[in-house]
């Protein structure tokens, strides 16, 4: 099957894609991240291909790297039973575009990947924090983010009360 994907995708968009790995049979492919919309369309719609599903989508922080992030697409096609991984590289304040118009369950996904990296999607229906509150300041799973020795107690009404600190 990986020979299939990878066939098409060079066919269509050969300029798009920048490093192909594969290990222990799971295909990783680096697109541009201005192609990511259009190849995901193409993985959705194919008829061959039939990746229906967004399994996963998540960020990785290497912060010494330039770019600094990989977004990660965790494909699955439900009729041919198959997976495959898509990775953009974004810099720190770059925005990609996103990809909840092809699958709707991209929304709250871009919205951890905005909460807990700061990397903001295009286009996305409603980019706002999801896990943290709305006053939190920063963005937890990167690496820069800093660490403290006080523990932070969340209120589920947060908006009357501060967070509280405990020692």
């Amino acid at each position: 099957m990986n020979d299939i994907i990878l066939k098409k995708l060079k066919k269509a968009f050969a300029e798009s894609i920048l490093e192909i790995g594969e290990f222990r049979d799971e295909l990783t492919i680096i697109v541009r991240k201005e192609d990511i919309v259009p190849i995901c369309q193409f993985l959705r719609d194919d008829p061959e291909l039939s990746y229906n599903f967004l399994s996963d989508l998540c960020a990785v922080d290497y912060l010494e790297r330039k770019p600094r992030f990989d977004v990660v697409y965790n494909l699955y096609s439900i009729q041919k039973n198959h997976r495959v991984r898509l990775k953009v590289q974004v810099d720190d304040g770059e925005a990609i575009p996103s990809v909840t118009p092809i699958w709707s369950t991209a929304n709250w996904h871009e919205r951890e990947v905005f909460d807990m990296f700061g990397i903001k999607f295009d286009r996305h229906p409603d980019l706002r924090r999801i896990l943290m509150p709305e006053d939190w300041e920063g963005h937890p799973l990167r690496k820069d983010f800093p660490l403290t020795k006080e523990e932070v107690m969340f209120n589920y009404n947060y908006k009357d009360r501060p967070p509280r600190i405990v020692k």
